[in-house]
């Protein structure tokens, strides 16, 4: 049984202009100790399908409408608030995008992590306190106990995302899930951020779901990779079979818009004409079919379900563009 499975999650959000289809029926699977990344452009609903999964969607104005998501078997949207906090934070944890508002800003990051520790264990604050400076240790901040009594707007942006990356740690989760966490982060920090969860995910055999709009980022990370546009999975495939045959016209264009250290020719940058539809008038059709060069009379009228084109690789597409 796999660890984690997602099935049909559809998640909604009401406004003043109409209903934002955010998410729109995803389903994929996540294996213990498997890292996955969850990739597409900004809006295409990669980080409301995590946060629908921990059911962390604001309510209202956005709601969970249909789905499962079952961890361990258990289904997470049907669970009551005491047994989903008990989740939350200790079997499956989150880092979000932008820690210096995700830290409080009044409170010393040792005690910050700590609580975490104290509210998931049994450990009392002596215990909690040095947990909290072994994972400050274990997530390379020097001088860990020195710099317990400081507050975040003491640290650097790379270092706040360790302490968040510590507190994630603090009870041993099965599921860490990383939104878009190296986004504020300068290219040097971002490399320093993927190497330290890499490891640690090594170390601890825990289960990784990466969040990120930048295919460069879980390229040498992931062992799988799922495509999202317009709140649809459009492709999943393993890791080195999406690098080296992308099938969906999408994901065609954005491996098209990396430049490559390994080409042999120094070929222009492509880019991905016209944009995504509109979340509150979606269409009946293929959501990307106003923006696809390679699409014929169906793509029109049906929106294509997933469909296997190799070995664990699937797409939702009506052509094979590379035939």
């Amino acid at each position: 049984m796999a660890l984690l499975e997602v099935k049909e999650l559809k998640t909604r959000f009401s406004t003043p202009d109409g209903v934002v289809n955010a998410v729109n029926g995803i389903s994929y699977s996540l294996e213990r100790g498997e890292a996955v990344g969850i990739v597409g452009e900004s809006g295409c609903g990669k980080s409301v399908s995590v946060l629908s999964i921990m059911r962390i969607i604001p309510d209202p104005p956005g709601k969970i409408i249909g789905g499962e998501v079952l961890f361990e078997g258990r289904d997470l949207l049907k669970m009551g608030l005491r047994d989903l906090r008990a989740v939350r934070g200790n079997q499956i944890a989150m880092i979000f995008q932008d820690p210096l508002t995700s830290l409080n800003p009044v409170l010393t990051i040792g005690r910050q992590i700590s609580e975490a520790v104290l509210l998931h264990t049994d450990m009392d604050k002596r215990q909690a306190r040095q947990r909290t400076v072994e994972l400050l240790d274990m997530v390379g901040i020097p001088e860990a106990e020195n710099r317990l009594n400081e507050y975040p707007h003491q640290f650097s942006g790379g270092m706040r995302q360790r302490v968040m990356i510590a507190m994630a740690l603090s009870c041993d989760p099965k599921i860490l899930i990383a939104d878009e966490p190296t986004t504020a982060l300068d290219v040097t920090i971002q490399a320093q951020i993927v190497d330290l969860v890499k490891r640690l995910q090594d170390e601890l055999g825990m289960a990784v779901i990466w969040i990120t709009h930048d295919l460069g980022v879980v390229a040498g990370f992931v062992d799988k990779v799922l495509v999202m546009y317009a709140g649809h999975i459009v492709e999943a495939a393993p890791l080195k079979e999406f690098y080296a045959n992308p099938c969906h016209p999408y994901s065609i264009g954005l491996l098209g818009s990396l430049p490559r250290l390994d080409a042999k020719t120094q070929e222009k940058l492509v880019s991905i004409d016209g944009l995504p539809p509109d979340l509150i008038d979606m269409p009946e059709c293929c959501p990307f079919v106003a923006r696809c060069k390679y699409v014929i009379d169906r793509c029109n009228n049906e929106n294509p379900l997933l469909r296997q084109v190799g070995p664990n690789h699937q797409i939702a597409c009506w052509v094979d563009v590379n035939a």
